[in-house]
């Protein structure tokens, strides 16, 4: 049984502003690099309460929101209805289960920290995506591990630019690059987070 570590933050997610405006600021930046289109189905990898579809659900035809935890994903579900676009929401572990679904682009943000083998998740990616389709990938460079005071399933310190840059070329993505998203602010410090992209 997939344990539910947001079971008991889920409710009070969205009332760090810190925590708000870094994803909001993420989803600008995939909107600078990708011109979304009224025509798109995207997927939002590790949705948790929506934060990042939410940027750009306007934008696209419908969503795909994917994660493990119920209790978020109860907090999507109660404000599905003014998000700016349809939404499918899919209570699932990528590490274990396969999707049959294919997607215009992928996004995801703060979620590959808490995945055990992300070059099979790449992999997973590239293979859920229709040609010519996009991952955009938002997470903590690498950190000393005074990021995550709980546990919360976290299995990375953040990462190494180029090396996983090197597990999306790996998995087959072309026109791989990270760049500097956000920087979160927390404990007094500033915790720079990349943004991945890459097209299959």
């Amino acid at each position: 049984m997939t344990i539910d570590h947001f079971a008991r933050k889920a409710g009070s997610y969205e009332q760090d502003p810190n925590r708000v405006g870094n994803v909001q600021t993420i989803a600008g930046a995939i909107r600078g690099v990708f011109q979304l289109d009224r025509s798109m189905h995207l997927m939002d990898f590790g949705s948790g309460t929506g934060l990042l579809l939410e940027g750009l659900a306007p934008h696209v035809a419908r969503f795909t929101a994917v994660d493990v935890s119920p209790s978020m994903h109860a907090q999507l579900r109660a404000k599905q209805d003014r998000l700016g676009c349809p939404l499918e929401m899919i209570e699932a572990d990528l590490e274990r289960v396969d999707l049959d679904r294919t997607f215009d682009g992928i996004v995801s943000s703060m979620t590959m920290h808490h995945i055990r083998n992300i070059e099979a998740m790449f992999g997973k990616f590239h293979a859920m995506l229709r040609e010519g389709g996009f991952i955009a990938i938002a997470d903590l460079d690498q950190e000393d591990g005074s990021f995550h005071t709980e546990d919360t399933g976290v299995h990375h310190l953040g990462f190494d630019r180029t090396a996983i840059a090197a597990c999306a070329t790996g998995a087959g993505f072309r026109q791989v690059q990270v760049t500097t998203a956000s920087v979160v602010q927390k404990g007094g410090r500033g915790y720079p987070i990349f943004l991945l992209t890459g097209v299959r």
